[in-house]
């Protein structure tokens, strides 16, 4: 007979200290089914990408809905720090939720408060009825959210690198993600990413992180071959992004045209 246990969350994987990061995709198809496929296949977490995918709330929930079929965690990313787009993220119930450009560290507070219910923070309160919840019928569901929720801030531009230690040391910010790209791209680097002048600055960003006394959480985007996923495990990273379903399917794609017209 299957178990019938709990498994753990997103969090509670974390915290038991890994010696391994935990390995994941970015999902930006809003396809269930390849969300289910990435499930099955053993990722550890998937972010659904609502910054740089198309679909929002209501394309991420079937998404969700089925990566808890295969009891994988997702973490939904939002497009932008704002309490409405972390409400309605919330309400449907992911295990960590990234919020974008965070530059300073009064977003970042800004951040946790909109994740946390009165009197600690201003989310808005619907606990009795969202999915979250499981529609009112986790009655404990406003007791353990906070704690089990991961909020992820990302770390991606010159102004956020130079508040990385403000940053790290807000209450309630669990995980820094630095995003390679547009970090590059605001050093100047659009079409050069992630080149030696923006991984010195990535290593200021992952040394702070790394070095704070919270225990924050380092996650980033592998960018092979520069910045490969095995490099970023060597740097200590606890989570790791190693690819985006579009790109897999793309590069699977082009591989196997340029087989047939070979042939």
């Amino acid at each position: 007979m299957a178990s019938s246990a709990t498994p753990q969350t997103l969090k509670a994987r974390l915290n038991k200290a890994n010696e391994e990061p935990l390995h994941g995709l970015f999902l930006i198809s809003f396809s269930p089914t390849l969300a289910e496929i990435a499930g099955h296949a053993g990722y550890d977490f998937v972010v659904i990408d609502m910054e740089h995918g198309h679909g929002g709330i209501a394309e991420a929930l079937p998404c969700l809905q089925a990566l808890a079929a295969t009891q994988t965690p997702a973490i939904l990313r939002i497009p932008e720090c704002s309490a409405a787009w972390v409400k309605k993220a919330l309400d449907v119930g992911p295990q960590g939720i990234m919020i974008p450009m965070i530059d300073d560290p009064e977003l970042a507070k800004n951040a946790v408060s909109y994740c946390r219910y009165p009197p600690n923070g201003i989310r808005g309160a619907a606990h009795n009825v969202v999915r979250a919840s499981k529609y009112g019928i986790d009655e404990d569901y406003i007791n353990k959210c906070e704690k089990e929720l991961l909020i992820m801030c990302q770390v991606e531009s010159v102004e956020a690198v130079k508040n990385v230690k403000d940053i790290v040391a807000v209450e309630g910010v669990d995980c820094v993600m630095i995003g390679p790209l547009d970090l590059s791209a605001s050093m100047g680097w659009l079409r050069e990413p992630v080149n030696e002048k923006v991984k010195e600055a990535m290593g200021v960003a992952e040394k702070a992180v790394l070095d704070s006394e919270s225990k924050t959480y380092l996650a980033g985007f592998a960018m092979p071959p520069k910045d490969g996923p095995d490099e970023l495990k060597r740097r200590g990273y606890h989570m790791v992004c190693g690819n985006v379903d579009v790109a897999l399917f793309k590069n699977a794609a082009l591989d196997d045209v340029k087989r047939f017209k070979m042939n």
